[in-house]
């Protein structure tokens, strides 16, 4: 498979679960008040840049970083404030500038305040001119403002944010988490943890947009950064300049976060038959079957093994290899080809009774917070079923229709205990606004799955354009598409030029 120069993977946060960032730049020096940062005027910078903090070796000497001074609630501009940070590299041709690329990460529960020295590194001299790269770490995520349910140690495995349910098909188990987390989320968060929302996200960027002296702003928007990207584009549709959505989530406003976690079922099948002929392939080093057919088999036999008996894991949260550790260690695995070789190795160590040590977990303290702002976020995006019984036909049939995934995409998260009503409405996607935007969209992607990425492309309708990419895994500009999508997108951002309809990059 071929790949193009991949980006580092440095504060990707996805769906309550995954790893978080182990670094991010710090705060520079100065604050701006909210009187500079109307979020629908521009006017000239009014951020205070200056060195940027704790980034280490891999920041570039140039990135500059300040904060900013939000509402905590847009209902009362003129109340609380909370502090957003915010980084830039500059443009490398001031002749050459058009304005500012704003880079929204992932999650939720990710920042991009580091990416503009990572994404330096591999954008096209012309993108690099064309614009200042402007980081920030969303409200909530350290350095800025931020939260922390302190949950126990133990909720914070993967395989407890994300409702894998028990062996036998049981959601019991996850509605006690639920209730648990939420209750330590409505205890620790104080109140900033109930203004933590997609749209109050998308009204910070407009802030910071403002605060940069924009009359419009360009931005890539990764995954989670998808959605907020086409909810800014909907808040503030004639604020959009060149808008690129790389990995899309389905933005249904019936479900929000429930519709991204079912989409694990359709991802998982899309992808697991590309680790499956790796891990059939002749000459693999950790080869787990002769034919791909018999990976599939290998691996949920070995699930269901491990639900019976689980292998000890000293060190690992929780210590134990059980089937849900397994089928979250394939969650993980697929989201990137470069994860297949670890995998295969777990299956075939499995098999022999063995288990390699578990993967360094970032910082405790950083898990809290970017779990807090995950469980924050999707949770007052949209109310969620608050009963067992309201999941347990779903995962029931989940497990019949989809048994790599064992139902944990119809589980109850913990916004099935959020004690909170949603502040607002979920934001709905429409049609109407500039046509700004180009979608780009691997075909077999576990997290953001191409079905997914459609009902975007259709709801943002005449705005937007959609390159599917003939490739495999998260992430698709610069990282795991093709050389194809990869000029596609940069041709837009440096020129404006997007193609005139729909294209396949095979």
């Amino acid at each position: 498979m071929k790949k193009s120069t991949r980006h580092s993977r440095a504060g990707r946060a996805t769906l309550l679960g995954l790893a978080a960032a182990t670094a991010t730049a710090g705060l520079g020096l100065g604050l701006t008040g909210p009187a500079t940062a109307s979020p629908t005027t521009a006017s000239p910078s009014t951020l205070r840049w200056g060195a940027c903090e704790g980034g280490g070796p891999a920041l570039d000497p140039r990135q500059q970083c300040a904060t900013l001074s939000v509402p905590m609630d847009y209902a009362k501009p003129h109340g609380k404030q909370i502090r957003i940070a915010v980084s830039r590299l500059p443009s490398e041709d001031p002749s050459a500038r058009r304005g500012a690329l704003l880079l929204i990460p992932g999650g939720p529960g990710g920042t991009s305040l580091g990416q503009p020295s990572q994404k330096a590194k591999v954008l096209p001299q012309e993108v690099r001119d064309a614009y200042d790269l402007i980081g920030f770490a969303p409200r909530g995520m350290a350095p800025s403002t931020a939260v922390t349910c302190d949950l126990d140690t133990s909720d914070l495995a993967a395989t407890k944010l994300r409702p894998w349910p028990a062996p036998d098909g049981s959601v019991e188990g996850n509605m006690a988490n639920a209730h648990r987390m939420s209750q330590a989320c409505a205890r620790n968060g104080g109140e900033l943890i109930r203004h933590i929302s997609t749209a109050n996200e998308a009204r910070d960027l407009d802030r910071i947009r403002a605060a940069l002296g924009e009359q419009r702003i360009s931005a890539w928007g990764v995954s989670y950064g998808t959605y907020v990207g086409a909810v800014y584009g909907q808040l503030f549709p004639h604020r959009t300049d060149r808008f690129v959505l790389d990995s899309n989530d389905n933005p249904d406003p019936a479900r929000v976060g429930r519709a991204w976690l079912a989409g694990f079922e359709q991802g998982v099948e899309d992808t697991f038959p590309e680790f499956a002929r790796y891990a059939s392939t002749p000459g693999t080093p950790d080869r787990v079957a002769a034919h791909p057919a018999e990976v599939r088999r290998v691996f949920l036999e070995l699930a269901a093994r491990l639900d019976r008996a689980p292998l000890p894991r000293p060190g690992a949260n929780p210590p134990v290899l059980d089937g849900n550790e397994l089928r979250q260690a394939m969650l993980t695995g697929l989201y990137d080809p470069d994860g297949y070789p670890a995998l295969a190795q777990l299956i075939n160590a499995a098999r022999k009774g063995q288990v390699p040590p578990a993967p360094p977990a970032p910082p405790e303290a950083v898990l809290q917070n970017v779990t807090a702002v995950a469980i924050g976020t999707i949770c007052n995006d949209v109310a969620f079923p608050a009963s067992a019984a309201d999941y347990s036909q779903d995962v029931h049939d989940s497990r019949a229709a989809f048994p790599l995934t064992a139902g944990m995409p119809r589980g109850p998260m913990a916004c099935a205990a959020w004690p909170f009503a949603p502040k607002e409405p979920p934001v709905r996607i429409g049609d109407k606004g500039r046509s700004s935007f180009l979608l780009v969209q691997n075909e077999r992607d576990v997290a953001t799955p191409l079905s997914g990425a459609r009902k975007l492309r259709e709801a943002l309708g005449r705005r937007a354009v959609m390159v599917t990419v003939n490739s495999t895994g998260h992430d698709a500009y610069l990282a795991n598409g093709n050389a194809c999508g990869d000029a596609t997108v940069s041709r837009f951002l440096a020129t404006g030029r997007r193609p005139a309809t729909d294209l396949y990059c095979r």
